[in-house]
């Protein structure tokens, strides 16, 4: 573990928080950062980062911000043992990409589609943690889960959401934010394989 492990963690907490409240104000910052497909094709490509930076509204934002809070410091302290001391920030900036590359190629050409928020990189975050410890406790709206419960409903629940397609929600995105979180994680640190199953194996009852 090294040392300052919330330094980036907090950074991009402050960041979004100020960014989305400028954004809940001012119609025209909301409107720029969004990701929208037709702005890409005006070479507005930063929308892939931007659009991870504004939120939908207060609770948006603020469950975002928490789970964030809560387990960046675990990933933190492990990512930013690489590309010089920026793995956390990288991995978190690469999770809002990924996250959201699969619903642009499918709404590209759709004028009426938007996303935002910072879902897909805070699924990232939180994947790669339950690799290292999966039976911890998360708390659901005040209710305790194991961690690896909690993914399996979480996938479950956002492959059955995106396929009734009848939310504002963007599904797709926290999926593969998730599936960005681990696999990246065991391509940066192979040995967290045996790590996982062998904590898995650990019943805590």
């Amino acid at each position: 573990m090294l040392d300052l492990p919330f330094n980036h963690t907090v950074s991009l907490i402050l960041i979004t928080v100020v960014v989305s409240l400028i954004a809940f104000s001012n119609q025209k910052v909301m409107s720029r950062l969004i990701f929208w497909p037709p702005a890409m094709q005006r070479g507005q490509y930063d929308r892939f980062v931007t659009h991870g930076f504004v939120h939908a509204d207060g609770a948006h934002l603020i469950f975002n911000m928490i789970t964030l809070f809560f387990f960046g410091s675990v990933i933190e302290s492990f990512y930013r043992q690489y590309f010089f001391d920026l793995g956390f920030v990288l991995f978190y900036l690469g999770g809002l990409i990924v996250a959201i590359i699969p619903s642009y190629l499918k709404h590209k050409n759709d004028h009426r589609w938007a996303s935002l928020g910072a879902s897909g990189a805070v699924s990232a975050v939180l994947f790669a943690y339950i690799l290292f410890e999966p039976w911890k406790l998360i708390f659901v709206f005040f209710i305790p889960v194991p961690a690896i419960i909690f993914a399996i409903l979480y996938i479950g629940y956002s492959i059955w959401s995106g396929k009734r397609g009848n939310s504002n929600i963007n599904h797709s995105a926290h999926l593969w934010g998730a599936a960005y979180g681990v696999i990246m994680t065991i391509i940066i640190e192979p040995r967290v394989i045996p790590h996982f199953l062998n904590k898995l194996m650990q019943l805590p009852f």
